[in-house]
């Protein structure tokens, strides 16, 4: 039996998302490229061990690299950080094609609208595709809405000490989610690691229910 996809190669994995079986290289080639792989596809969690023991460092030429992000800004909004790395999760498991790709633009083209913001010239550029540009618009409503609880508690005696949150705090929490997501990502089209890792972190969280496997056995 010849590969499903080359059709040249000896057919050697079952690969669920195609319902066929592959041969080796085609699934290291364009798993999580043209294959839209399941999480729970033991060839790909036995990829995505082998990419943890071996990270990647980013490039010099990424974007946000240069920023600082201070501890005390992640540690006195962590309840914004959570939330929005809630809000991706749940974008996600509603829109089942998200990928890291498309919560990593987002998240870059907000954040860089945030910086224009604190040089006082505001700009802002969303994405162009259409689902990303949908979660940046998703992600500046839950911010809009933060800004202006925090806005409330700090002018609040029931909230004494409150820290008001800046457009400069908001600007690291993106920077800090945006760089978590590059290093946890492979950088594959169809990688879904960093949105995996996300969703991992609020396991009892109804809005973000797994979809069922979509192995089946040959």
């Amino acid at each position: 039996m010849t590969c499903a996809i080359c059709e040249k190669r000896k057919a050697a994995r079952y690969c669920p998302a195609k319902g066929e079986k592959i041969c080796a290289v085609c699934c290291g080639t364009e798993r999580e490229v043209s294959i839209d792989c399941p999480s729970d596809c033991s060839y790909l969690m036995a990829a995505h061990r082998y990419e943890d023991q071996h990270r990647r460092a980013l490039p010099d030429e990424t974007p946000l690299l240069d920023v600082k992000v201070s501890q005390d800004v992640i540690y006195a909004h962590q309840d914004v950080l959570s939330g929005l790395a809630f809000t991706a999760a749940k974008f996600s498991a509603a829109h089942a094609t998200t990928t890291d790709s498309d919560v990593l633009a987002a998240l870059q083209a907000l954040a860089e609208t945030y910086k224009t913001l604190g040089s006082g010239i505001y700009y802002e550029k969303p994405p162009d595709a259409p689902l990303p540009r949908e979660l940046y618009a998703t992600f500046a409503a839950f911010l809009t809405e933060s800004k202006q609880q925090s806005a409330e508690r700090t002018d609040s005696s029931a909230f004494a000490g409150a820290t008001r949150i800046r457009d400069s705090d908001i600007f690291a929490l993106l920077v800090f989610l945006y760089r978590m997501g590059l290093l946890r990502t492979n950088g594959r089209r169809r990688a879904r690691r960093y949105l995996e890792f996300l969703r991992n972190q609020f396991p009892a969280a109804p809005e973000l229910k797994r979809e069922e496997s979509r192995i089946i056995a040959p």
